[in-house]
This record gives C-alpha cells, structure tokens and sequence, in this order.
C-alpha cells in the first residue's frame, strides 16, 4: 500500500473520531440542559408544596388552638355551673336547716301548733312552687314535699310527712 493511502485512512479516522467525540459532546450537553431542567422544575415544585404544607400546618396548629380555647371555655363553665350548684345546695341546706330549727322552737313555745299548720299552705309549701295540688305532683326530677330534687332528698328526719 502506499504510504498516501495510509495517511488518508488514518486522517480519516481521525476525522471520524473527532466528528464522534464532537456528537457525544453535544448529546451529552443536551441531556444536562434536560437535566437542568428538570432539576429547576421539581424544585420548583418542591417550593409549591412546602408552601402549601406551611399553609395547612399553620391552619391545623390554629384549628388546633381554637379546639384548646374552646375547651378551656367550657371547662370554666362547667366550673362555674358546679360551683354556683353547690353555693345554692349549701343555701338550700342552710335554709332547711333554718326551717327545721324554727320548727323546733315553734314546737317547744306551742306544742302541737304545727300538727294544725301542717294542713294550711304556708310559704315553701308545694303550692307555693307551681305544683299541681289536685293531683299532688312536682316539676320534673322533684318530689312534691320539698321542691328540691330527689337527690339531695333526706332519707331521715326533715319536716316531710311520709
């Protein structure tokens, strides 16, 4: 072979090789733009979803904090029903005892004066608290002789007749 031919082939090839490496180049150059790209779009993304789940958090931690004022505020009222209950079962038992004491002293001055009072109304009597004498009945949740609810009934003592 000649010594021409062998120079052409090789410069050839060379060629080749530098056409090859300059192709590699340029796909490899798009496919980082591509990846470029796509790394911007899923930040992109990754910014819109952070944002929206700041968004919600802050939500639910508000939700979250009426839920617990809410609560408070109903646990206070709960409170102040119980304590206002017990001030006025504290009264009730105070005036009951009042009452009882009265009739007491009433009994030792007029023996068998209440024997007779006990027939007419007098005040506190269950005409009195809007019962319904002709069929001897309470409001609901209470007993006719007392007015009072039936829980906090005596079981022993008191003025009742049974």
């Amino acid at each position: 072979m000649d010594t021409w031919l062998i120079v052409l082939i090789v410069v050839v090839v060379v060629i080749l090789l530098a056409v090859l490496a300059l192709a590699m180049t340029k796909r490899n150059g798009a496919a980082r733009v591509r990846k470029q790209e796509q790394a911007r779009e899923h930040l992109q993304e990754a910014q819109v979803r952070a944002a929206r789940a700041d968004q919600q958090q802050a939500l639910a931690e508000e939700q979250a904090a009426r839920a617990r004022r809410e609560q408070a505020e109903a646990q206070e009222r709960a409170a102040r029903a119980e304590r206002e209950a017990r001030e006025m079962h504290a009264s009730a038992h105070e005036d009951r005892s009042a009452a009882e004491q009265l009739r007491a002293k009433a009994e030792k001055l007029a023996p068998g004066l209440s024997a007779q009072h006990d027939g007419a109304p007098h005040h506190g009597a269950p005409q009195d608290a809007g019962y319904d004498t002709a069929y001897d009945t309470a409001p609901q949740g209470r007993t006719p002789e007392s007015g009072l609810p039936q829980h906090t009934q005596q079981t022993e003592g008191g003025s009742t007749r049974r």
